[in-house]
C-alpha cells in the first residue's frame, strides 16, 4: 500500500467514524426529547434542540472532508461510492436530527396537557427508530447488509404503529372533542417518528448501493 494509499484509508476512517459520532448525538436528541414527553422535563427538551447544533457542525465538517478527499485524492470507483453514500448520509442524519426537534418542541407544547394513552405506542416507535439508525450506520461501518434486512423490517413496524396511533387519536377526538389539541400534538409527533424512519430506509439504501453498485428502492 502506497503512503497516498494508506492516507486515503486513514481519512475515510475518521469520516466514518465523524459520521457514527453524527448519528450517535441524534439518538441521544430522541432519546431526550422522548423521556421529555414521559416525564414533562422541559429542561431535556431544550438540551435536545440545542443538541442539533452539534448535528448542524457535524454535517458540515463531514461535507467538507468528503469534498477534500475527492480534490485532492485519487479515489476509485467503490471509494467514489463510500464518499457519495457519506454525503447522502448526512444529509438524511441531519434531517433526522430536524425532525427530532420538532418532536421536542412538540413536547414542550404538552407538558401541561394529560398524558395520551397513545404515548406508550409512540416511546415504542423511538427504540425502533433508534435501532434503525443504529443498524444502518453499522451497516455502512461494516458492510454487512444483514443489518440492512433487519433495518427494513423495523421500517415496516414504524409504519404500523403509526398508522395505530393515528387510529387511536381519531377515536380518542370523537369520544372526548376537548382532547384535539393533544391528539393533533401526539399525531405530528408519529408523524415525525416515522419520517425518521423513513430518512434510516434512505440511509440503507446508500449502504446497499456503496456495496454493491445497485440502486434499490427498500421503501414499501
Amino acid at each position: 500500500m502506497t503512503v497516498l494509499r494508506h492516507t486515503f484509508e486513514e481519512q475515510l476512517t475518521e469520516l466514518q467514524q465523524d459520521i457514527l459520532r453524527m448519528s450517535s448525538v441524534v439518538e441521544d436528541m430522541i432519546r431526550l426529547s422522548m423521556h421529555s414527553l414521559a416525564h414533562r422535563d422541559v429542561d431535556e427538551a431544550r438540551r435536545a434542540q440545542e443538541m442539533d447544533d452539534i448535528v448542524d457542525e457535524l454535517n458540515l465538517k463531514i461535507e467538507n472532508n468528503c469534498l477534500h478527499l475527492l480534490a485532492l485524492q485519487q479515489p476509485m470507483a467503490r471509494d467514489l461510492r463510500v464518499i457519495a453514500a457519506a454525503l447522502k448520509i448526512i444529509t438524511d442524519v441531519e434531517r433526522m436530527g430536524d425532525y427530532t426537534v420538532d418532536i421536542a418542541k412538540m413536547s414542550i407544547r404538552l407538558v401541561n396537557a394529560p398524558a395520551s394513552p397513545s404515548y406508550a405506542k409512540l416511546q415504542r416507535m423511538s427504540e425502533v427508530v433508534i435501532r434503525m439508525l443504529r443498524e444502518t450506520l453499522q451497516a455502512f461501518v461494516s458492510h454487512d447488509l444483514d443489518l440492512i434486512q433487519s433495518m427494513i423490517a423495523g421500517d415496516d413496524e414504524v409504519d404500523r404503529l403509526n398508522r395505530e396511533v393515528h387510529a387511536e387519536v381519531l377515536e380518542q377526538i370523537q369520544q372526548n372533542p376537548s382532547s384535539a389539541e393533544l391528539g393533533i400534538g401526539v399525531i405530528l409527533m408519529s408523524r415525525f417518528l416515522e419520517r425518521i424512519a423513513d430518512h434510516c430506509t434512505n440511509v440503507g439504501e446508500r449502504v446497499y448501493y456503496m456495496q454493491t453498485g445497485e440502486l434499490r428502492e427498500l421503501h414499501t
